[in-house]
């Protein structure tokens, strides 16, 4: 775990459990066990902690967490770091996350590669530094800084680490001689620059700042509950002499966190997204096809959004339409979104030119007849797609990959007009496609195994999430959502208003309800879709028959005065409401806020659990992962199985059959699956799926 050599009086300790060198148990006991052999040797002067890899350490072992401690702890080891009496320097090659981060800022000295990257991504799971990040951070670089880094969890580059002070010089080549010398001249000199005894960065400037920050952060979430445990963790550093004080602060908030529900959904989630891009039947050694260039079918919202995502990993991309203008308006449009990048500052403007220059458009299917991967996005008309895939068939050279960016449709059913069905799949890109980071991979019955191998790669190169599904109406992430969309259809005839589902759904945690999403989307997207697959939804099919169609009309679901983004409540909803109920001779009834959470979420669970039964789905994770990422489902509940699960499986179930009986819709009923869990005592997250 941890390699011992000597060179010229300097210990250095390379750490050795790549990839990412996590600091579990074992990896921390040879730690701690080789800083005590190189402080008991009396010919070592100094200490050198490198790294294997390209990640110097990406953090602490949290599948360990919420388990009996297993000694040492991180903590231990960085005592023994702080009370040794030899300076120990460490070279940081890569990524310092983190319990990396936490280790690296215990050393007497840090020198980074230019690569590195080096942030404390607690947060992001739930909880905060637990081992002094929050408090040699701010001794480093000050309490305002170190705490939007800490809020955040974003990492920053090594120039910018270096420029704030976190490490003390950024050294191109071998960092080992580097840091041996720097750790050299430390033992020359006697000086042990402990972070810990600082505090020329805790000025009272520096603490009105963070008490601004810290301030805004709570009232802008005030329910979580680990930003409030991380200001006052670092509230009580800031006095200089309370260090040791401040770290038992932190310590207790941290272990406090460790079993805090949210903390729990947020790590889940995380070994969820992990746990996607592990897909059966594909493994490192499955073949790969080279992707160098790509087309993409389709110079609308969607079409730009996707090939700004291959122009922006470096790819070049063809874009085609049929006509001229419709061209010229899309390249227009996708040059307006570079625009307004490098105008605030998120690009340079030499990266906006690159990147539109990767960018070529074309007239006619002809032009995709070189592309290694051609990606249609058309309209959501099955004919229109079975004609364009039945074309470049005949177009496409061999071995090109053939995807539809469909979100509903059947993708065996395009793959059949090719003579190449092994060469078809699905990428549902979720809109906007340039900056939304999931992608549905759908893998039709023929997809070959290295197309889909391919296409996963490509989706992370083009910094997207990718989940594999397979072949359903609306795959998985538009399957649940239609469940939810006419379960919120259903609560308006019997008695919910617009107004009160939404406010329920914010409640819970989402962004947007159900019917302000609707009218941000459009009403008449849904209506015509529902026109062309024979569905029927009576409240938003009225309103879109009258030209309500939402933000875009100043009408839909809410009034939007003046181009306003957030609607108010029009009676005359209400009234149509109202009206439309007494037509369909349903009864109305108010509900409370948990019983609309309640009638809107249990069908999803409930669709959740047939998507699995069919293998739509590998596992209940990957259906969470696709509603966090992509339905902006609250990250802190987990997605819908897994908050099923700690609603507790039988009361999901015996509250749908309750539905099932008072609405008549036998759909409500539980599935299968989800009966015999609920009749077991069984969750989500012990369910396998068998062969």
């Amino acid at each position: 775990m941890v390699r011992y050599e000597v060179d010229g009086g300097v210990a250095v300790l390379t750490l050795a459990n790549p990839p990412v060198n996590a600091l579990g148990a074992a990896l921390r006991g040879a730690l701690d066990a080789a800083l005590a052999r190189a402080e008991a040797d009396e010919s070592i002067r100094a200490i050198v902690l490198a790294a294997e890899g390209k990640v110097f350490v990406g953090g602490a072992d949290i599948s360990e967490f919420g388990k009996p401690p297993q000694a040492p702890s991180l903590p231990d080891v960085l005592e023994r770091l702080d009370a040794g009496g030899k300076p120990v320097v460490a070279a940081i090659g890569g990524a310092a996350l983190g319990g990396g981060l936490e280790l690296a800022m215990a050393c007497h000295g840090r020198i980074a590669a230019p690569t590195a990257k080096l942030g404390l991504p607690e947060i992001k799971l739930g909880i905060i530094p637990g081992a002094g990040g929050t408090q040699r951070l701010p001794r480093l670089i000050g309490p305002d800084a170190a705490f939007t880094m800490m809020l955040t969890g974003e990492p920053v580059t090594a120039e910018t680490a270096a420029g704030l002070g976190i490490v003390d010089a950024v050294v191109l080549g071998d960092l080992v001689p580097a840091a041996r010398t720097r750790a050299l001249e430390l033992a020359d000199s006697g000086a042990l620059p402990r972070v810990r005894d600082r505090s020329d960065r805790l000025t009272p400037e520096a603490r009105q700042a963070f008490e601004a920050k810290a301030a805004e952060a709570v009232k802008r979430d005030p329910e979580a509950t680990n930003v409030h445990a991380l200001a006052r963790a670092v509230r009580a550093g800031l006095d200089p002499d309370a260090f040791d004080a401040a770290v038992a602060v932190e310590r207790a908030e941290f272990r406090t966190l460790v079993e805090d529900p949210r903390s729990k959904a947020l790590r889940y989630a995380f070994f969820a997204e992990r746990e996607a891009a592990r897909v059966p039947g594909l493994s490192k050694d499955t073949p790969r096809r080279s992707i160098q260039t790509a087309a993409v079918i389709g110079a609308g919202t969607m079409g730009g959004g996707i090939a700004m995502c291959f122009a922006n990993a470096g790819i070049p991309v063809t874009v085609i339409e049929t006509e001229a203008g419709a061209l010229e308006r899309g390249l227009d449009r996708v040059k307006g979104l570079y625009a307004g990048s490098a105008k605030r500052g998120s690009i340079t403007e030499a990266q906006r030119d690159e990147r539109i220059g990767r960018i070529t458009g074309a007239i006619g299917l002809e032009n995709a007849g070189e592309a290694d991967i051609v990606i249609e996005a058309a309209f959501e008309d099955m004919a229109v797609k079975r004609e364009i895939f039945s074309k470049l068939d005949g177009i496409a050279k061999e071995g090109a990959i053939l995807a539809s960016n469909t979100s509903y449709l059947d993708v065996d059913a395009i793959a059949a007009v090719t003579g190449r069905p092994q060469d078809v799949l699905g990428l549902h890109f979720f809109s906007p496609a340039n900056v939304m980071r999931l992608v549905e991979v759908v893998r039709a019955g023929k997809t070959a195994p290295d197309v889909l191998a391919t296409a996963l790669d490509l989706a992370k190169r083009l910094n997207k999430l990718p989940v594999t599904v397979g072949v359903c109406f609306g795959f998985v992430g538009n399957r649940i959502l239609e469940r939810r969309s006419r379960a919120a259809e259903r609560l308006l005839l019997e008695g919910a208003l617009p107004h009160a589902v939404d406010a329920a759904v914010t409640g819970f945690g989402f962004r947007m309800g159900p019917f302000a999403m609707s009218d941000l989307a459009g009403l008449d997207i849904g209506w015509r879709s529902r026109k062309d697959f024979g569905g029927r939804a009576p409240v938003a099919d009225a309103l879109a028959e009258m030209g309500r169609f939402g933000q875009k009309t100043g009408r839909g679901f809410f009034v939007y005065a003046d181009g306003a983004r957030t609607g108010t409540r029009d009676p005359e909803v209400d009234a149509l409401i109202e009206k439309t109920a007494a037509e369909h001779g349903i009864a109305r009834r108010t509900f409370s806020p948990d019983e609309i959470v309640a009638r809107l979420m249990y069908p999803m669970v409930n669709e959740g659990a047939r998507i699995l039964e069919e293998g739509i789905a590998a596992r209940p994770g990957d259906i969470d992962t696709i509603w966090i990422n992509g339905y902006n489902w609250p990250a802190w509940r987990g997605g819908p199985m897994h908050w099923a699960d700690t609603v507790g499986l039988k009361h999901v179930a015996e509250a749908l059959t309750r539905f099932a009986r008072e609405t008549g819709d036998d759909s409500q009923e539980p599935a299968p699956l989800l009966r015999e869990l609920a009749d077991e005592g069984g969750r989500f997250a012990t369910w396998k799926a068998t062969a």
